[in-house]
């Protein structure tokens, strides 16, 4: 366990020396992902490039080719190119299993709405949400390593140093996490980052659709990115014991679950199948996260 520590505060020490004497032009477009390593999902579809018109051409012919790439001239304005938009066709995920799936999300729902549900309305009944806010803020403080090393394997050097930034303000002033302070400077918004993405950035296929029992949705490529995160978070070694580590787990789930009551509810109700539409919200959350 500090062995550990050292390395991931030796290296947070060095991510925050290079962001503070480098100069700006080293990390000025770190929080961009490299285009050289993401060749993942379908064809861009880029808008007609500008032409220049023939001089002994019909103007009436012209016209009728296509949408000139120029704007018209409106009340006088000067005439502006109009921006060349790319557009990535929705390319659903394949899901060879299907029925097994269908299967566990079946599973999952019951015991949404029979076990966990239940208990977590117990517990927002019992602890005030200010308390239950504080607890959730200080998960996800502990949970920094997770966050901080894969913004730097995804060579995003800016983020990283702002990941730094907020463990150090919310550990310190901030109560060891229960307050999360940093947020309201708006040069340190909260960062987003795990394996999951970082095999995405670089190129890995996302594979086919998985549903885990009592995780939820996920691919094969963010269910590897699990493993990494596991090892990567602090909870997993508070004892040698996994009963320990998975009962802490489990007391934020309930805490989160208890913060987030309805909102499945709605996105159930508003759906003609339940299962897909989770399985397209999940797929397209994911890849706008390997985008930005």
């Amino acid at each position: 366990m500090k062995s550990i520590w050292t390395k991931s505060i030796g290296v947070g020490c060095l991510a925050a020396l290079i962001l503070l004497f480098s100069p700006p032009f080293l990390y000025a477009d770190s929080d961009s992902d490299p285009a050289s390593v993401r060749d993942e999902g379908p064809a861009l579809v880029t808008a007609e490039a500008d032409r220049s018109p023939d001089s002994g051409a019909d103007p009436v012919a012209q016209k009728d080719e296509g949408q000139s790439s120029v704007t018209p001239d409106r009340g006088g304005e000067t005439p502006r190119e109009a921006p060349q938009e790319e557009f990535e066709e929705a390319k659903p995920i394949a899901d060879p299993l299907e029925p097994v799936n269908r299967f566990i999300f079946g599973f999952n729902d019951k015991f949404y709405f029979w076990l966990m549900k239940p208990v977590a309305q117990g517990y927002s009944f019992v602890v005030p949400e200010f308390v239950r806010v504080r607890v959730r803020n200080a998960f996800e403080n502990i949970k920094m390593p997770i966050r901080f090393v894969n913004s730097l394997l995804q060579l995003k050097i800016k983020a990283a140093g702002i990941e730094l930034a907020r463990f150090l303000m919310n550990s310190t002033i901030g109560f060891g996490g229960l307050f999360d302070l940093a947020s309201r400077n708006p040069n340190l918004p909260a960062q987003d980052a795990d394996f999951g993405q970082t095999l995405g950035v670089y190129g890995f296929a996302e594979g086919f659709y998985i549903m885990l029992p009592l995780l939820g949705p996920s691919s094969v490529r963010d269910g590897i990115g699990r493993g990494g995160d596991i090892f990567l978070n602090p909870v997993n070694y508070i004892t040698p014991f996994f009963w320990d580590a998975f009962a802490v787990d489990a007391y934020d789930m309930v805490n989160r679950t208890s913060l987030m009551i309805g909102d499945y509810e709605d996105l159930k109700a508003s759906a003609v199948d339940p299962y897909t539409s989770l399985k397209n919200f999940y797929i397209e959350h994911r890849r706008s996260k390997i985008k930005q």
